[in-house]
């Protein structure tokens, strides 16, 4: 008989699930308390980055931004220390975007976009979460592309 550790494979994968129900509920108590101490929050994508105690209020102002956020795993992949998922956002355009000078006031649209976050683990804890997602996608949404 084998015990598996809390950086396992299947470890992971049901305390990502965990995880990803807490986002969708925006319940940010629950998502602070799977972050490993010091954790590190990159959007790569939106260049933003946060880290330690920064990271929650990080959070917050993404359900702030996007009161109804949600996001639906497509696919998870996980090995032990490391959860990739690759998942497809949904959200209503209810928020002025900028993108340089373009600017797209709140269209009450519903938007759609795709995205993909690498989630070292290390003690059962989300280490760090690196976003890579479609922005293009969402210019293209509001009318700046």
């Amino acid at each position: 008989m084998s015990v598996e550790g809390p950086d396992s494979a299947a470890a992971l994968e049901a305390m990502i699930g965990r995880y990803n129900e807490a986002w969708n509920a925006h319940d940010l108590d629950a998502i602070l308390a799977r972050h490993a101490p010091g954790m590190v929050f990159e959007n790569h994508t939106a260049g933003e980055r946060a880290e330690g105690a920064a990271v929650g209020p990080h959070v917050q102002a993404i359900f702030d931004g996007w009161p109804d956020l949600r996001f639906e795993t497509r696919r998870l992949y996980s090995r032990e220390g490391l959860i990739v998922q690759e998942w497809t956002a949904h959200a209503t355009h209810t928020r002025e975007l900028r993108r340089g000078d373009l600017v797209a006031p709140p269209s009450g649209r519903p938007l759609s976009w795709v995205g993909m976050d690498v989630i070292p683990c290390e003690g059962g804890l989300v280490k760090r979460k690196d976003v890579y997602s479609d922005s293009v996608g969402i210019l293209r949404q509001v009318g700046l592309l």
